[in-house]
């Protein structure tokens, strides 16, 4: 009898046992493994090749994904490691940690029925030393897709720090949810020209049936919007429930204002503004968890972006100022005649008059303590022929990103020339001032003449203070009775203080 070697009993077993092609399938598989270099050696590859595309959006998720996974530090440490290269010329440059990242998405916002915009923030030296670009894909709950270029929006012309704003536009040919079967809204986020270095996320969705044509054409649901910069900062609540009384009183029932809490929002400043949030006036984004990402004065641009497309069809028009300024509309001018005068523009941008956040009159028959700020500072700077920032509005369908003081990507024209409709009191750091702002008493012959403080020349201006006993009548009518804020009272000083002149006898 003929004898068998080991091979080919072995093969004859596993014919008796099993399928030839099991038994070869087995075979390929052992050697796959066999051959395959050991994981963390494959997950370093990948993640210091520049040339890798991540699955993650940022450069802060890998790194909390990485530490908040089971490998060990021994391995973690290897894995940082570069071989030593055997030429010793050759240099080696190994990084640690991690940079900024490609894009910070904020939000995503439909802006009609064939547009849509992602706001968020990108690496600032990427956007000033690369070219980074979009693409947009609308991948509908049938499998289907639908492709569009990206058009990209810098709003905060170059003031950015780390971060720069981006607002990514989206435009498709139709709309790619026409029959409102749901989908998603696809971002090819790429680090320059070269195509295969991209990120790619999901940056809205849209359920079956969420569509609704009607929310992209008037009527809009507030005849006014306000779009507030982020909050920041040790803020006095006495000040912000004055700002918030008077501008629900100026713009009316049929307004609603937006507030973005970057940390200065305490608990007692947040206690004024609760009654305003229970009466539906009201709505205060969390923002804190922008302090990650260094932008500009935390991030306003990001915040003013943000809220401009989140709430584009929300009102007809959307204004943009600060805490510490008052809307004033001069001559008995009504805010309805005015932006009816107004509606050829898409936006207006309104001049200031700079008032002095620490002169009072050195009144003894007045009760300070209980007056509010803008009823008590009366002293306006005189000057003239000075360039001074503005505050603007804006009729949001027509702009497709903003700034702080006005737009530079809107449809239609922008009117400057405004001063005698509309103007605005800016009672510049009496928002940070706790307690009593009257800080410097001048003597009353000041109402008449002009006053130097700080080598600048103020005038006395009471159209303010002519409208706080209305405003307190209005606050007291809509939420009711609220808590005085006792302050301290001012104690009396001498006319002629530390840096105050004695007051010229020039008339104004």
């Amino acid at each position: 009898m003929r004898k068998e070697g080991p091979v080919a009993k072995l093969f004859g077993s596993c014919l008796e046992r099993k399928p030839l092609v099991l038994t070869l399938l087995a075979l390929t598989f052992v050697m796959l493994i066999w051959n395959l270099p050991p994981y963390y050696q494959s997950l370093l590859s990948t993640t210091t090749r520049s040339s890798s595309s991540s699955t993650a959006l940022t450069a802060n998720a890998s790194l909390r994904a990485v530490s908040s996974s089971s490998i060990n530090p021994a391995v973690t440490e290897q894995k940082l490691s570069t071989p030593k290269p055997n030429d010793p010329n050759k240099r080696v440059f190994q990084s640690y940690g991690n940079a900024a990242a490609l894009f910070v998405q904020m939000g995503a916002y439909r802006g009609g029925p064939t547009t849509f915009a992602v706001v968020g923030l990108a690496s600032k030296p990427i956007h000033v030393y690369r070219r980074p670009w979009f693409k947009c894909e609308w991948i509908s709950s049938n499998g289907s897709s639908t492709r569009a270029l990206a058009y990209k929006m810098l709003p905060d012309w170059g003031y950015g720090r780390v971060y720069t704003v981006v607002v990514v536009n989206c435009t498709f040919p139709v709309n790619p949810n026409h029959d409102n079967s749901g989908g998603k809204l696809s971002i090819n986020a790429y680090y320059g020209e070269n195509p295969r270095k991209m990120e790619k996320f999901t940056a809205l969705e849209e359920v079956p049936g969420a569509y609704n044509e009607s929310k992209y054409r008037p009527p809009y649901q507030y005849e006014y919007l306000y779009c507030g910069s982020s909050l920041y900062g040790d803020l006095s609540a006495a000040r912000l429930r004055e700002w918030m009384a008077y501008h629900a009183w100026f713009f009316g029932e049929n307004s609603h204002f937006v507030f973005h809490d970057a940390g200065g929002v305490s608990e007692e400043a947040r206690a004024v503004l609760d009654p305003w949030v229970r009466a539906g006036r009201v709505t205060m984004q969390d923002i804190r968890a922008q302090a990650e990402f260094d932008g500009y004065y935390y991030n306003q641009f990001l915040v003013v972006n943000d809220c401009l497309h989140r709430y584009r069809y929300a009102a007809n028009w959307t204004f943009y100022f600060d805490v510490d300024e008052y809307i004033y509309l001069p001559h008995g001018n009504s805010l309805e005649s005015v932006l009816s005068d107004f509606s050829d523009y898409t936006q207006f941008t309104i001049e200031q008059n700079p008032m002095s956040s620490a002169l009072c009159l050195n009144d003894p028959t007045q009760d300070y303590s209980r007056q509010w700020g803008f009823e008590k500072l009366l002293f306006r700077d005189s000057r003239t022929g000075l360039r001074r920032d503005r505050k603007y509005a804006i009729q949001a369908k027509n702009a497709f990103s903003t700034g702080v003081h006005m737009s530079e990507n809107v449809t239609g024209k922008t009117l400057h020339d405004t001063e005698t409709k509309i103007r605005y009191y800016h009672y510049h750091n009496s928002i940070t001032v706790q307690g009593e702002v009257c800080r410097e008493l001048v003597p009353m012959s000041a109402k008449k003449n002009v006053t130097w403080f700080n080598k600048l020349p103020y005038v006395y201006d009471d159209n303010m203070k002519k409208l706080a006993s209305t405003i307190k009548q209005f606050e007291l009518k809509t939420i009711g009775n609220v808590q005085e804020q006792q302050l301290p009272q001012p104690q009396p000083q001498p006319a002629h203080m530390n840096n105050i002149n004695t007051p010229r006898t020039t008339h104004t």
